[in-house]
């Protein structure tokens, strides 16, 4: 089965694609902007936590005895929750925190840090033993401490190295301390990455994406929807039906066009009816004068021609029963649009027609229908359109079985509907006989049926009634045919 999307969805699958896409260049580019390691991360907003967090760490070991270090460490890991800080000297050597194995990785990168450090200096140009009375020197930061990043598998964890400077040490020692820092996440608690910001922003990017796209989705899918229903109706006859033409782009190009191909298309309709009309019209008068001219021909007559006059004025009737199909036809096309619509009772109504089409074989229309049902339609027109419904169920499925008519009324519509047990029509027929002159038999001879115009003037009845005609075939077997109005 072929699914079927609207536009408007693939437009807006279209957009989020495009995100899509963007997502993952820029995954590639951090990617590859972190190809030689997670160090280039401990930059900007998150080498300066990093920062001020060791210094807080660093002023309180230095005011706290080493054995007491634990209760500091174990103070900032309930702060930072996911994160394990450990106090090391040395590449393995855990003196606070929680004790665990140190990856090889991060074990290689601390040795890397076995490096002079020159990160603070005292305020006091030389060194030496203060007394218990002296104040306690400040420290001022030259340069940042020194960082590293190191993600470990097996289990997945994140590492972050700091060397510490705790209270007045020479400047090189042999194992320095080292702070380090644990998470199984990137994030760390948003100690390493805050994803926080990063996701507001790509919220707030697809929101204003989508602010700044709905109107332009919307503008092009209503356009399309009103071309498209245009252009339905259109096919089905409806040369009324017109465009909004206040675009100024391609859009509205194709709506004055299709506006154009209406009226175009309205005018020669409208004229091949008047057409019709006309010539069926002027085609009255001669075919009286002919059916004069027989009846005096046949009162002179030796009996010898009488077959041939015979045969003569039925070909006459036959043709001046064309006429007024066509005359029917015409009216009923025209003069449409200049009917006055009215309740009307379609009991009464559909009884009388039935009597008067079914005369000898009332057994074999049966009507179903209320009363008190009325509908908004021209009398005349869905008398016409009801008569002609029935004339060819008898004619085509009388012997089939009876005929049903009924009427239901629902959510402000009455359904009108024409029923019989015949053989149907085929499936790829039924959207053309309603059209003038169509017939399931090419032969259009007096023994198979009239003219192709009996259903014709059917739909044309029915929409100058303001309603709409279908047809659809009966299981197993029959025709139904459904006329819709609405409800008086």
């Amino acid at each position: 089965m072929n699914l079927r999307f609207p536009l408007y969805t693939k437009i807006l699958l279209w957009f989020f694609l495009n995100l899509l896409l963007l997502g993952a260049v820029l995954y590639g580019f951090l990617r590859l902007q972190l190809r030689d390691g997670l160090d280039s991360l401990l930059a900007g907003q998150i080498a300066n936590r990093m920062e001020v967090l060791t210094r807080v760490i660093e002023d309180d070991l230095r005011d706290t005895p080493q054995a007491a270090w634990g209760d500091v460490i174990e103070r900032f890991n309930s702060t930072y929750e996911g994160v394990h800080f450990l106090i090391l000297r040395g590449p393995g050597n855990i003196i606070s925190g929680v004790p665990m194995e140190i990856p090889q990785e991060v074990r290689t990168r601390i040795r890397n840090f076995r490096t002079p450090l020159i990160s603070a200096v005292p305020e006091s140009p030389t060194w030496y033993k203060r007394s218990k009375w002296e104040p306690k020197p400040e420290f001022k930061l030259r340069r940042p401490h020194p960082k590293f990043m190191v993600r470990t598998e097996d289990p997945v964890r994140y590492w972050v190295g700091i060397r510490l400077v705790l209270g007045k040490r020479n400047l090189t020692p042999a194992e320095p301390e080292m702070l380090l820092a644990v998470s199984d996440t990137l994030g760390g608690g948003g100690l390493f990455f805050d994803f926080g910001p990063w996701v507001r922003v790509a919220l707030a990017a697809l929101g204003f994406s989508l602010l700044f796209w709905l109107p332009l989705v919307r503008g092009i899918t209503r356009s399309l929807w009103q071309i498209t229903r245009a252009t339905e109706q259109v096919a089905q006859g409806n040369f009324e039906i017109r465009v909004d033409t206040t675009r100024r782009d391609e859009l509205g190009r194709l709506g004055q066009a299709i506006n154009g191909m209406a009226e175009r298309l309205a005018g020669f309709v409208n004229g091949q009816k008047r057409f019709l009309g006309d010539a069926a019209h002027e085609l009255c008068s001669p075919l009286a004068r002919i059916e004069v001219a027989l009846s005096i021909l046949e009162a002179r007559a030796e009996a010898a021609l009488q077959p041939r006059i015979t045969d003569v004025r039925e070909e006459a009737r036959e043709m001046a029963s064309l006429v007024n199909e066509l005359l029917a036809f015409s009216k009923a096309s025209l003069r449409g649009n200049e009917t006055q619509r009215e309740p009307v009772a379609l009991a009464e109504l559909v009884h009388r027609v039935a009597a008067r089409e079914a005369a000898g074989q009332e057994e074999q229309v049966q009507v179903e229908i209320d009363s008190e049902l009325q509908a908004l339609a021209t009398p005349g027109l869905l008398a016409r359109a009801v008569a002609n419904l029935i004339r060819n169920a008898l004619r085509y499925a009388g012997d089939a079985g009876p005929i049903h008519v009924s009427a239901q009324a629902r959510e402000g519509q009455v359904f009108l509907t024409v029923s019989d047990c015949g053989p149907g029509i085929p499936e790829e027929a039924l959207a053309h006989i309603f059209d003038p002159f169509f017939r399931l038999d090419s032969s259009r001879s007096r023994e198979t049926g009239g003219f192709g115009l009996g259903l014709a003037i059917v739909k044309t009845c029915v929409e100058a009634c303001g309603g709409t005609v279908l047809a659809h075939n009966r299981q197993p077997s029959g025709l139904q045919v459904e006329i819709t109005l609405t409800q008086a």
